[in-house]
């Protein structure tokens, strides 16, 4: 088991309903969230098959991803489409998913 990606997995069916309710305020915000969510593990899903600088490569994607998701749910907040506790709810797995990237890409 890769544990990054089940982390990110588990984030990202946590992730569902904020961002089913980011869609419905804003669809392209909610759009741009669930896409960088999914690449988030899409990313550590590919990145486990490679070697050498092929697999970092797929961790620093994913790594900005996370940075893109987290930039997208601070949005949220400032627009109030969600809360800020909301937010810190889903960011303990996000944070988490966030330093096993770092510790896979360096």
């Amino acid at each position: 088991m890769f544990d990054a990606l089940e982390v990110s997995l588990q984030f990202l069916d946590q992730l569902v309903p904020l961002e089913e309710r980011i869609r419905r305020k804003s669809p392209r915000l909610g759009k741009q969230l669930g896409d960088a969510a999914e690449s988030i593990s899409l990313n550590l899903g590919e990145g486990r098959r490679r070697r050498g600088g092929d697999a970092r490569h797929h961790y620093e994607m994913a790594a900005g991803s996370a940075s893109e998701v987290t930039t997208a749910l601070r949005m949220a907040v400032i627009r109030r489409f969600i809360t800020a506790d909301e937010l810190a709810a889903v960011d303990v797995l996000l944070d988490r998913v966030r330093a096993m990237l770092w510790r896979l890409a360096h």
